[in-house]
């Protein structure tokens, strides 16, 4: 049975049931109980809630001075707050000492959507992956997420791990595993792949579910594991399926897009569209309506997707009239 839940809800669930059997584990959090949905967390078991009030950058201090003393600690509190104010403490205190420190951001992306763009965090993946051993998640549902949280519990070392706010449609049982580092292929297709992270996996698979009406394969890969990247099933995608479209709740620079270019364009070049939040103050609203004025909906996605379609056609038809003219050439080169 699928679960549709918010993936905030099923970490704080999880995570209430590991710290109910392991008591060196603690939450630590910064007046955010409501918006990470600790309130159950705080009532069972009071003594392993640490509340720094309203000071990310202290909230990440003390955590990495209780991990380096032994403890397994998870921050929990918003992402654009966890990702911005306390980044230095997340360089420095966290992942330079190699802390086991796990940084659990809620309400990431446009999750905020009516509070503004101060309320965003969109460059959190492109700050936070720069940092060196520091694994980065972003989980895209509820299963996936419990599935990272236990992970995280029982690994040693620093994960930033990014979840939205609002409830998601389930995309894996409850008994899949999953591996960090690995992608997951949610559908196969020869025409294009279309890669994503987060609450946009369900979104790109719905707009492969359009494509397919209209004649065109799409490959559909989860990219959650964000550090380390599984460059391994980018390549084979390019290779395959020689056009990528990819789609992010994440400024267009840095983010997945960045990623996935630099794995491409190194390595085995192909047409790529990158799809995701562009340089200017986000649009207010609720998570649909900022997603649907950025076109980051199933039909938006799709659109982009018969684009890039036509363009990789259009290429393969430059190349091939290239290599009949070669061909000659080379004939004629032969018979002089």
């Amino acid at each position: 049975m699928k679960e549709t839940i918010a993936c905030r809800k099923a970490f704080s669930q999880t995570l209430l049931e590991l710290a109910r059997e392991d008591r060196d584990l603690y939450a630590v959090t910064s007046d955010a109980r409501g918006s990470v949905t600790l309130n159950d967390f705080a009532k069972q078991l009071p003594d392993q809630l640490i509340e720094c009030g309203i000071a990310e950058q202290n909230e990440i201090g003390v955590a990495a001075g209780m991990a380096l003393a032994g403890k397994k600690v998870f921050v929990c509190a918003p992402a654009p707050f966890l990702s911005a104010r306390g980044y230095e403490q997340l360089k420095l205190d966290v992942a330079y000492n190699r802390a086991n420190v796990k940084v659990c951001g809620v309400s990431g992306g446009v999750s905020y959507g009516t509070l503004g763009t101060s309320h965003h965090a969109l460059q959190d993946i492109a700050s936070t992956r720069s940092l060196e051993g520091l694994t980065v998640l972003i989980p895209s549902d509820g299963a996936q997420t419990r599935w990272l949280t236990r992970w995280m519990a029982r690994t040693e070392g620093p994960v930033y791990m990014r979840m939205g706010r609002n409830p998601v449609p389930g995309l894996y049982g409850p008994d899949t595993e999953f591996q960090v580092g690995k992608a997951m292929e949610l559908k196969a297709g020869q025409d294009l792949s279309i890669l994503a992270a987060g609450e946009t996996v369900s979104i790109a698979l719905e707009a492969a579910r359009l494509l397919e009406a209209r004649g065109i394969s799409a490959r559909i890969l989860d990219l959650f594991s964000i550090k380390p990247l599984d460059t391994e099933a980018i390549l084979k995608a390019a290779r395959e399926t020689w056009a990528i479209l990819t789609v992010e709740e994440h400024c267009v620079y840095g983010g997945l897009g960045g990623m996935v270019a630099e794995v491409v364009s190194q390595s085995y070049p192909v047409p790529m569209t990158i799809m995701g939040l562009p340089d200017e103050h986000t649009y207010p609203g609720e998570s649909p309506d900022v997603f649907r004025h950025y076109n980051l909906t199933p039909e938006g996605i799709a659109k982009q997707a018969q684009e890039l379609f036509g363009k990789k056609q259009r290429q393969i038809a430059v190349m091939a009239k290239f290599f009949q003219q070669q061909e000659k050439r080379l004939t004629r080169i032969t018979e002089d």
